[in-house]
């Protein structure tokens, strides 16, 4: 006797890594594919036998290392600016440091900017 019930969704293997590779949420790609995500999960097990968070880790890396090799040719090949500063701070240890000096405020450097204001007319009175 033949099995019965609904027949299997189907879910291209392709398209399935492309969307992991794009970071699609499980949600986006069950939407993708018109499928729940129980249906995605089975899929999941049945052709890579992990389950949907296994095989997304696995496959989205494909999409980081595009953008890495992306970013990287248009700092170097492309001489963009923003992509070369922003791969430097992000791979060369390059980093926005704001160094900032302070110095103690004699009791005459106080004297002498109030004297100052005074002669200009106004009245300085330090905190």
């Amino acid at each position: 006797m033949a099995k019965m019930g609904r027949p299997r969704k189907e879910i291209d293997q392709a398209q399935f890594e492309n969307l992991c590779a794009l970071q699609c949420t499980k949600a986006e790609i069950c939407a993708w594919f018109d499928v729940t995500d129980k249906t995605l999960e089975s899929w999941c097990k049945r052709t890579y036998k992990m389950g949907f968070s296994e095989v997304f880790k696995q496959k989205r890396g494909k999409g980081v290392i595009s953008v890495r090799r992306a970013l990287y040719q248009n700092a170097t090949q492309r001489g963009n600016t923003t992509a070369q500063i922003f791969w430097l701070k992000n791979h060369g240890g390059m980093s926005d440091q704001i160094r900032v000096e302070t110095k103690e405020i004699k009791d005459d450097s106080i004297k002498a900017m109030e004297d100052f204001w005074h002669d200009a007319g106004a009245d300085f009175k330090p905190d």
